[in-house]
């Protein structure tokens, strides 16, 4: 980890992106993987840094991808897990008292989003984002904890990452009671080309998937 903030232990929240393996974004014909997965990325992140009161943090998993670094602001927390599990227990370590993590294909998140699954904290454990519309209509958007994780939780996350199609059912069937992981409202994830329909360009934000997309037949 690198970038560890001065924080006092357990009072602070954290947001961390998850950044994509190289060439693991499915980019639209005519444009680079690469570069794609980096704006994707970038454009998630700054939506993220945007939030008052909440330290943006980052997720590697493989540990060294410097051109995923390289998109952060300086001093940023940069956080090498493979598991959610890991990267909440990591996030903790830093001295966080809860935090969310955001899969990094939602470049056009709007920040109040995250607001709201982090108020949503302060009467449930956990709180969710699920993906909704598209072709990959499945799996969360983003999954807040208070830190450290209960139990029941940093086991379930052992088989259950953002990607699982039935995540947040999953998540609920290891909850102790009901009402222990609400649901916030749900936005996409741009996980196939044809995703990027959903992509509002008079939505402020998302200038790097924007500005990579521009002229490209899609009409982005």
């Amino acid at each position: 980890m690198t970038g560890v903030p001065d924080r006092v232990p357990g009072t602070s929240r954290f947001a961390a992106v998850l950044a994509f393996p190289p060439r693991q974004a499915h980019a639209p014909p005519g444009i680079d993987p690469d570069e794609f997965r980096l704006a994707l990325l970038e454009d998630t992140y700054e939506a993220v840094a945007g939030l008052e009161l909440v330290t943006p943090a980052l997720v590697l998993h493989p540990p060294d991808q410097p051109d995923a670094e390289a998109v952060t602001w300086p001093g940023t927390p940069i956080v090498r897990e493979a598991t959610l599990a890991g990267a909440f227990a990591a996030l903790h370590a830093l001295g966080a008292g809860s935090a969310a993590l955001i899969a990094p294909d939602a470049p056009d998140l709007p920040p109040l989003l995250i607001g709201k699954l982090f108020r949503a904290l302060g009467s449930a454990p956990s709180a969710a984002c699920q993906a909704e519309g598209g072709t990959g209509a499945h799996g969360l958007v983003a999954l807040a904890a208070r830190l450290p994780l209960p139990d029941w939780l940093a086991t379930a996350l052992h088989d259950v990452d953002l990607d699982t199609p039935d995540a947040l059912a999953r998540l609920r069937a290891a909850a102790p009671r009901p009402g222990a992981m609400p649901q916030g409202p749900g936005w996409h994830r741009l996980r196939t080309a044809a995703d990027l329909r959903f992509l509002d360009p008079g939505l402020e934000g998302w200038e790097n998937t924007r500005a990579l997309l521009e002229g490209h037949p899609l009409g982005i």
